[in-house]
Parts: C-alpha cells; sequence; structure tokens
C-alpha cells in the first residue's frame, strides 16, 4: 500500500511539471497575490473548530507558494490578516495571532531552506498595530532572508489599502515638507517645481513598493470584490474568483487561474502600455 502511495505521489508530481512545462509556453505571470477568503464559512460547513479551519488554511498556503515557485512566479503576496479584522471577536484574533506566531517561528526554522532557494519574505502594513511577539517574529524573518533575490514572498498583515495610501501620501508630504525647509529663498522657479508632489513620490512609500503591481489577484470563495487590498496596484489586474473557499483550493483551481490570465494577457497588456 505504501508502495502505491508513492508511486501516486511520483505520477502527481510528473504530471504537474508536464502542465507547468506547457502553460510556460504562454505569457507568465511576474506577481500573483491571493485573498484567502472562506475560513470562518468553511468551519461553519464542516462544523470544525475555527483554529483548525486556519491551521488547514495555512497548508494550502504552503501548496500554492510550492505551485508558484515550480512555475516561476518571482513574487507572492498574501492578504493574511486586514486592520478590519482586528474588529473581530477578541479571542479569534488572539488565536490568529498565536498561530502567525507559530509558522512564523517554524519559517525560522527553516531558515536554510529559504535562504538556498532564495526566498525573501516581506512583512507588509501597519506592524506597529500588532502585538510585540508577532512583530518581533516577523521582523526576526524579514532579517534573516534580507539577502535573498530570486523571490519574494510578501504577507499583508495589519494592512489595508486606504491605510497604505495616508500612509504614502503623508510620508510625501513629511519628505517634501523637510525640502521645502532647507530650500534657499533665492531658489529659482524650477527648484520650486522640484517640490511638488508627484505620482512617484507616493509610489515609493507605499508598503508595496519592493514588488511589481500584481498580475493576478486570486480570491476564494466566488467573492469578486477586493476588499481594500491593493486598490493602487490592481488597475490592469487579472482578477479570478473560484467559488471554492480556500480551504478547498487546489491544483487545479492554480492551474485554471493561470489560463484564464494567458487568454486576456493581450488585452491587459495594451491597457498598460497606454497609460
Amino acid at each position: 500500500m505504501e508502495r502505491m502511495v508513492q508511486i501516486y505521489g511520483c505520477l502527481v508530481s510528473l504530471l504537474q511539471k508536464c502542465i507547468f512545462r506547457i502553460l510556460s509556453v504562454g505569457p507568465m505571470p511576474n506577481h500573483i497575490a491571493f485573498i484567502m477568503d472562506g475560513n470562518r464559512r468553511y468551519s461553519k460547513r464542516c462544523n470544525s473548530m475555527e483554529g483548525s479551519v486556519h491551521k488547514a488554511g495555512f497548508s494550502v498556503l504552503k501548496s500554492m507558494l510550492k505551485y508558484c515557485y515550480e512555475f516561476g512566479v518571482r513574487y507572492v503576496t498574501v492578504y493574511a490578516f486586514s486592520i478590519d479584522n482586528f474588529k473581530r471577536n477578541p479571542e479569534e484574533v488572539e488565536s490568529l495571532m498565536d498561530l502567525m506566531v507559530e509558522k512564523i517561528e517554524g519559517v525560522l526554522k527553516e531558515e536554510r531552506n529559504f535562504n538556498r532557494y532564495g526566498i525573501r519574505i516581506m512583512f507588509s502594513g501597519n506592524l506597529e498595530l500588532l502585538s510585540q511577539p508577532v512583530r518581533l517574529a516577523a521582523e526576526r524573518a524579514m532579517l534573516a532572508t534580507a539577502n535573498n533575490s530570486r523571490a519574494v514572498f510578501s504577507v499583508c498583515v495589519a494592512y489595508s489599502s486606504t491605510d497604505e495610501i495616508l500612509r504614502a501620501v503623508r510620508k510625501s508630504c513629511e519628505e517634501k515638507w523637510d525640502d521645502i525647509t532647507a530650500f534657499s529663498l533665492g531658489g529659482s522657479e524650477q527648484d520650486e517645481m522640484d517640490h511638488r508632489i508627484i505620482l512617484t513620490d507616493i509610489e515609493k512609500h507605499m508598503y508595496m513598493a519592493a514588488a511589481p503591481d500584481p498580475d493576478i489577484i486570486i480570491r476564494s470563495s466566488g467573492e469578486t470584490r477586493l476588499s481594500n487590498f491593493l486598490l493602487w496596484q490592481s488597475t490592469h489586474c487579472f482578477l479570478y474568483s473560484p467559488s471554492a473557499l480556500w480551504p478547498e483550493i487546489g491544483f487545479r483551481h492554480f492551474v485554471w487561474g493561470i489560463l484564464n490570465f494567458q487568454r486576456i494577457h493581450f488585452y491587459l497588456d495594451k491597457k498598460r502600455k497606454q497609460l
């Protein structure tokens, strides 16, 4: 029986590699983002504890990261915890924070593997809102993988696009104000023009400044809302919304998302070039 399981696993792995080889003939997404939606609904449907469902969801995330790496996707971003999620039941929030610390500590134990594959881990969001154990664990993970450059895994935690945009505008204003105060009264008109805030000033202060705009956003559970996630960056992004809840997402959903992206890539690329 064990031998049959091993053979089956090898056949599945071979089939996946063949599918990826075929897909690689078409346009390749450089950045895929995930909105991991549906954990609580899955918990109610299966009458399971929310903690166990979130752990199952983490297992799905590991699979998606594996597929992305094997497919050659350089940037992967996940919406792990919104600022609005702090309004949930305190026990659920505490459970999620504990799970996050547990998984980050697990990543630190596998630091050698992340460094071997060249994966850099980034935590993006208002990290000051996190509890100290989560924040310190996140900082250690980012420091441990800071020199890796082959792939970037961004975890959006204590994040919302409105917070990101407001912060970027505020930082840009503060930066320009510092320039203005240092500007001599004898400066030219052109010098004054240089103190105006432009688009690139705001973009460089975004939480997600280290990653390009996503090519695909995959949101589970059939919802087509972005829910305050990457609003600034998703103007010409393909949104794929399979009906499966997050713990149900699998390989076939990933492949179907890539195929649909490749089908409309020409249109999306044309729109980007019109900017």
